[in-house]
């Protein structure tokens, strides 16, 4: 499976091989503000988690000044927390527990970009390949210390390892090659095939990303 993922990411990067002259490299960087969507059955039980992507992209130009295709390479932490659970110990001490789940993606955007002088629009389809899964648990006593933090990876079992999903944004780019943007990723499907750790809340969930996003383009004239 591994294999026909980055069998899609060189058909992607070598599309355009003979506009590589007019091709303007990139490095992209920023914040998630992730979560789930879909039907779930306990909603209040998922909040929004803050996290990060990084990685490279390479724009091609197809009517000059307009618009462009702009295929990208990313590393992408997408989850969600679960709602703190207070409580009293047997030494009658009050306790906090928060737990957050991290899916850790490598991701390829393909998208077209449409430029209005200097703000842009983007959107196109994004293949998701899921390369890990951690669980973090923090504890807190009752004056918000934090008094233990544990983090453990997870078998991905029962989740789907590809995702097929679209990205949809817009921004403002500056002559010199640095851009800033929001993005939304969104999915066509639900990434759990079976629900073996959340008894069923994740059964038709979805990952739900909102990105912002600071890339830079090389040479920084394009």
């Amino acid at each position: 499976m591994m294999k026909k993922f980055f069998f899609a990411v060189a058909l992607a990067f070598g599309t355009f091989t003979a506009a590589q002259a007019q091709a303007t490299f990139g490095v992209r960087g920023g914040a998630n503000l992730t979560n789930l969507s879909g039907d779930l059955q306990n909603e209040d039980r998922f909040e929004n988690k803050v996290s990060f992507h990084g990685g490279v992209t390479l724009n091609f130009p197809v009517v000059e000044d307009f618009f462009s295709i702009q295929p990208e390479l990313l590393y992408s932490r997408k989850g969600f927390k679960n709602n703190s659970e207070e409580y009293t110990n047997l030494l009658l001490q009050k306790r906090r527990r928060e737990g957050s789940v991290d899916y850790n993606y490598l991701e390829l955007p393909v998208l077209g970009h449409f430029n209005a002088g200097p703000v842009y629009f983007e959107f196109g389809p994004q293949l998701s390949y899921l390369l890990s899964v951690n669980n973090k648990t923090e504890l807190y006593d009752g004056d918000g210390t934090r008094l233990s933090s544990e983090k453990d990876a997870k078998s991905k079992d029962g989740l789907s390892e590809f995702e097929v999903g679209y990205a949809a944004g817009l921004g403002f780019k500056a002559s010199n090659g640095v851009s800033l943007g929001i993005r939304y990723n969104g999915a066509f499907s639900d990434f759990v095939k079976e629900d073996v750790n959340f008894e069923g809340d994740l059964t038709n969930a979805r990952h739900s990303v909102f990105m912002l996003t600071l890339g830079l383009r090389f040479p920084s004239g394009n």
